[in-house]
């Protein structure tokens, strides 16, 4: 089996990629580094192409001979797209457009895109499942579902299999700080350089967290899975209050950073709880790290990360 990932070199391609090399699939990541890394990529047979998702040229050219695409190549978070919607939207809707038409035109077998549980905005039912109403609050949250819709669009109208996976908070190891990013690194990584832990609202907020071993093992086996299409929730199916989250990255770290409190922001969800029978019933998703386990490991990492980072600026 031939894959490209696009997106590869970032934080969930990675992960991906290294799962699939591991498998003996060929994998080819088409990324543009704007987020990426390419030492996420280290030690894999990987063929490497460096290219925009909106380049029709280049996504052309590696779509070339694949007979799956995992779609990851996004503009991710939703105060990054309030900062910039037309970015925001050029990188997830457009991008998308372009990868769905080189696929269509080189007879790829399916798509599997990365969607987001933004698409859904404030919950009106919990545990959510995918018939809940879809009112995104953000522009990311809308050029998500825009994604999504396209490529059941494409699967509907050219015989394409395409999943449009929605996940929650992921988080793990290669995810590293970004401001406009997931709680989870924002945190750890403020709290290693000793800075304090902002929580914008009470704190009592919750957020259903999925480690990226999971959503791995969601993208392969719905790739693999025959006759498949359609939406589907990938997350833990279990809450955690962010006061509860912050406390636990201090105690596990080890630091006696101060926890503070801000005023809530626009585009944030008060909680957030999945239901994910429907891809456990279309192709065998079924959570396994829970965040006793899964956090541990990612504070592990990260504390090495930040190593890695300090010896570089060393020298």
């Amino acid at each position: 089996m031939q894959a490209l990932i696009t997106g590869g070199a970032g934080f969930i391609g990675s992960n991906i990629a290294r799962a699939l090399v591991g498998q003996g699939w060929g994998v080819r990541v088409l990324d543009d580094l704007s987020s990426g890394y390419l030492h996420n990529l280290d030690g894999l047979a990987v063929d490497f192409r460096h290219g925009d998702v909106r380049d029709p040229q280049a996504v052309a050219d590696a779509v070339a001979g694949c007979d799956v695409v995992f779609h990851l190549a996004a503009s991710v978070g939703n105060k990054r797209s309030i900062d910039d919607p037309i970015d925001d939207s050029s990188v997830n809707v457009i991008g998308t457009l372009q990868v769905l038409e080189a696929a269509r035109k080189a007879g790829v077998r399916k798509i599997v895109a990365s969607s987001s549980a933004g698409i859904y905005g404030e919950l009106r039912t919990m545990p959510i499942h995918e018939s809940h109403p879809l009112d995104p609050l953000t522009p990311y949250g809308a050029s998500k579902l825009c994604m999504e819709k396209q490529c059941l669009a494409y699967a509907a109208t050219h015989g394409m299999e395409a999943v449009a996976l929605r996940y929650f908070n992921v988080y793990g190891e290669n995810q590293r700080f970004d401001a406009y990013g997931n709680v989870i690194p924002i945190f750890v990584f403020n709290a290693l350089q000793g800075r304090p832990i902002t929580i914008f609202g009470d704190g009592m907020q919750t957020r259903d967290f999925v480690n990226v071993a999971d959503v791995v093992q969601a993208n392969i086996k719905a790739a693999l899975a025959p006759g498949v299409s359609g939406a589907f929730n990938i997350a833990s199916a279990t809450q955690t209050r962010i006061l509860d989250l912050a406390n636990a990255i201090r105690e596990g770290l080890g630091i006696p950073v101060e926890i503070e409190l801000g005023p809530r922001r626009a585009g944030d969800v008060e909680h957030s709880l999945a239901d994910v029978g429907a891809a456990s019933a279309a192709f065998g998703y079924a959570p396994r790290v829970t965040m006793e386990e899964g956090l541990p490991e990612y504070l592990a990492w990260a504390k090495g990360e930040a190593e890695r980072i300090r010896n570089t600026e060393r020298n």
